[in-house]
């Protein structure tokens, strides 16, 4: 097991939670890819969408359904800064995932976190569980609550 995925399975664990973590049979790196995994609609799939703050240098993770997409200026204006892309290596180093496995929870460091209204329409969403090819499902209020993100709009 990779290590990703086993910060991730402690990360639920500690929380109380007894989620399977589904291993998809190819990469699971875009939400029609998970969905497809999962059999369920693209915005049930959580994308952790990762910016830089331009001021601040620290990362800001937008968490929002599939279908959706984070409006830069919108995001921009909520955390008060202008963001900009988070490189790869920026992305491993503050979370400890790859881009395409970026996990809402089990961060190697605290992050700043945002989440889509809209993923609260669904009773169950699905998420990165630290690989391209991990993914798990949980109630989105739930999902909310362990990471102590923000309900915000912040998708255009």
């Amino acid at each position: 097991m990779s290590k990703s995925l086993a910060r991730v399975r402690a990360a639920l664990e500690a929380a109380g939670e007894r989620i399977e973590i589904i291993e998809a049979p190819s990469e699971t790196r875009t939400a029609e890819q998970a969905a497809a995994c999962a059999g369920c609609l693209t915005d049930q799939i959580v994308k952790s969408i990762i910016f830089r703050g331009e001021t601040s240098g620290h990362i800001m993770l937008f968490m929002t359904a599939g279908g959706n997409r984070v409006d830069p200026a919108r995001a921009s204006a909520l955390v008060g800064q202008t963001l900009g892309r988070a490189d790869a290596d920026l992305v491993r180093a503050e979370t400890g995932f790859a881009i395409g496995g970026v996990a809402p929870i089990g961060h190697l460091n605290p992050v700043t976190s945002f989440f889509d209204p809209r993923l609260l329409d669904f009773e169950r969403i699905w998420a990165a569980a630290g690989t391209p090819r991990h993914i798990f499902a949980i109630a989105p209020q739930r999902l909310l609550d362990l990471t102590g993100a923000r309900l915000a709009p912040f998708t255009g």
